[in-house]
């Protein structure tokens, strides 16, 4: 038997291998900020922002200030950007922890503004440019106004100017290009004007694999330093896949031909077969999708997902495989022997992508982490006159090239 009902392994040695795999595209010169919003993804926040630092990125990207506060009180001292907007009432404790945050407004920078009057503190902030994508960010015709707004403040210190890109597959798309022209006239203007502080970033995952330039100052991945590239990149065969999932077998029934399983009966038995009983549903993040529709493995053989999906229990059909015991590992994503199925795989049978699967393993589920004992991409080369945030450690470790 297994120790638990669900659990992810967490492989710290391949996300090692993916953030040097992104180091060798984007070269020395170009930071890492890599992006842990939705507890990274779903392996877990927390643990992957402590290796991901021994491994040398030098920022992290979250979409919440809850995500940055979380952070914290585990012990990170890296710099940590809130790349969507805060909750007002978190943003004196974001202040307080020295996290930096997106800027999307004028609103948002006179409220600041006032805030850190009254804390007597400053915001580092990142003024983010909607160039295309439309959710958050000044136009680019506002975007002058707003930096000399920025650069005249007492309490706003300006550490970025970003964007990003719309499209799924970077360079790929055209618009991609028109994005990046949009930003590069921002730049040009605020460059002329004196106005450019700290580390300007806009590439994405996709936009690393697709060979975006310039790449300018950071990058910011996520699903690729995951294992996962949206779509057929070039360079999705270099990285290997950071999470799998498990459950076992916690009972096994045999049933005659024509016999009902799950909730509306929407499976019969087309014979006489035994049936596996999984303790794991779609509060674990087994899409109720996947009913009559997945495959998991046992025994490195394919079992069909049979019934729906119930909220803590799955069956799957195991009468073709001989030997199937309770306590038997069962692979919902990873390998067994010489069959795999990847998150990939399971987002083309319920119609999703790969972030949906991933983010939705829910926190009942077991992480367990495995390998992070060595690492192997360099620290970028700081610059000693740009500034730092105020709780970033001066105790990370410095690995050599």
């Amino acid at each position: 038997m297994h120790a638990y009902r669900v659990w992810a392994e967490i492989d710290l040695d391949a996300l090692a291998h993916n953030l040097t795999a992104i180091h060798e595209r984007i070269g020395d010169a170009v930071r890492i900020m890599l992006v842990v919003k939705a507890d990274a993804y779903g392996h877990g926040a927390v643990a992957i922002a402590h290796h991901a630092l021994r491994c040398g990125i030098s920022a992290l990207g979250v979409g919440t200030s809850a995500e940055a506060l979380e952070l914290r009180r585990a012990g990170v001292r890296a710099r940590i950007l809130v790349l969507g907007t805060i909750v007002d009432e978190e943003a004196s404790a974001t202040l307080h922890h020295g996290i930096e945050i997106g800027l999307h407004s004028s609103d948002r920078a006179r409220s600041l503004e006032e805030l850190c009057a009254r804390l007597g503190t400053k915001a580092r902030v990142h003024l983010k440019i909607d160039t295309g994508l439309g959710r958050l960010g000044v136009l680019p015709s506002k975007a002058i106004e707003l930096l000399e707004t920025v650069h005249s403040s007492q309490h706003l210190e300006l550490a970025g100017l970003m964007t990003h890109m719309a499209p799924g597959d970077g360079m790929l798309d055209p618009r991609t290009s028109e994005q990046l022209a949009s930003f590069e006239s921002v730049l040009s203007e605020a460059r002329e004007r004196g106005l450019l502080r700290g580390w300007i970033h806009a590439a994405n995952s996709a936009c690393v694999f697709t060979d975006m330039r310039p790449l300018y100052d950071c990058v910011r991945p996520g699903i690729s330093a995951y294992g996962v590239l949206p779509g057929n990149m070039p360079g999705a065969d270099q990285l290997e896949p950071v999470m799998s999932l498990h459950s076992q077998v916690v009972y096994l029934k045999d049933i005659p031909a024509g016999a009902a399983v799950g909730y509306s009966g929407t499976w019969n038995a087309p014979r006489a077969t035994r049936i596996a009983t999984l303790p794991v549903g779609y509060n674990d993040g087994l899409a109720w999708r996947l009913g009559n529709n997945g495959e998991v493995l046992v025994r490195g053989k394919r079992a069909p997902i049979i019934g729906r999906v119930s909220m803590d229990y799955t069956c799957i059909d195991v009468g073709h495989i001989p030997g199937v015991a309770v306590g038997d590992r069962v692979t919902i994503v990873g390998r067994q022997g010489a069959e795999r199925i990847t998150l990939e795989d399971v987002a083309r049978s319920v119609g999703t992508i790969p972030y949906e699967i991933s983010c939705a393993v829910g926190k009942r589920v077991e992480r367990v982490y495995v390998g992070g004992e060595g690492v192997l991409i360099p620290h970028p080369p700081t610059r000693a006159a740009e500034p730092r945030a105020p709780l970033e450690s001066r105790a990370q470790p410095t690995l050599a090239p």
